[in-house]
């Protein structure tokens, strides 16, 4: 009987998954550091792949206020997913204070606040938000290194969402944040760009900017 005991021990411990590696995190969480060691994929405790929209609802008790966002949601899921790009909700902890999600240009994963998508609304701001940011990651070349590049006329963004940018971000940030805040708060504008990243027309659906063309032209991407 012991044996038997000892053999479903043995088989149980082969079935439960490693503990996530918090202790790599030094300074504590909310912090940068925090959010790193989950964006490396090393700290992953309440961190959870989405695969439908349902994955997220279910976790609140207004499940049924995400039908409305059901359509746009899945149809970005499925593009970033052909793109390569999987997208996980994750424990708050993770997260510097405030912060609602976060697109990884080297991983190629983004990461959604939980304390923050209970709200329909947010949810799909913050998802076309970083949904931007990967195809913005496309327009670059591919998402498999570590650029990204705009995809509209710097002047084409609203002055509304321009303006908005420059008060909150650093000037550096500030072209490729504004276009993605801007798309963040339009329906099916991210949603396009990653059909056309999906599909292999990023730079046909949309123009590059003479210095990205340049950039595209010299590593073989376009002729």
């Amino acid at each position: 009987m012991k044996k038997v005991i000892m053999s479903l021990l043995a088989a149980a411990s082969l079935s439960v998954p490693a503990l996530a590696d918090d202790s790599k995190i030094t300074k504590g969480y909310y912090t940068n550091d925090s959010m790193g060691c989950m964006l490396l994929r090393e700290c992953t405790d309440g961190v959870a792949e989405i695969n439908n929209l349902l994955d997220i609802s279910s976790q609140y008790p207004n499940t049924s206020s995400f039908t409305p966002i059901a359509t746009e949601f899945n149809i970005m899921l499925v593009s970033l997913k052909r793109i390569g790009v999987k997208v996980f909700l994750a424990d708050e902890k993770y997260f510097p204070v405030g912060h609602r999600g976060v697109y990884h240009t080297v991983g190629n994963n983004f990461f959604l606040n939980k304390a923050f998508m209970h709200r329909p609304g947010v949810l799909m701001s913050v998802m076309r938000h970083e949904g931007w940011h990967a195809a913005q990651d496309c327009m670059a070349g591919t998402i498999d290194n570590s650029l990204i590049a705009i995809i509209m006329p710097e002047d084409s963004v609203p002055t509304f969402w321009r303006e908005m940018v420059e008060r909150t971000y650093p000037k550096s940030a500030v072209p490729w944040e504004a276009e993605a805040t801007w798309a963040g708060k339009t329906e099916g504008m991210t949603a396009d760009a990653l059909n056309a990243c999906a599909s292999g027309r990023m730079w046909i659906e949309y123009e590059p900017t003479p210095l990205t063309r340049k950039y595209l032209v010299e590593n073989g991407y376009i002729k």
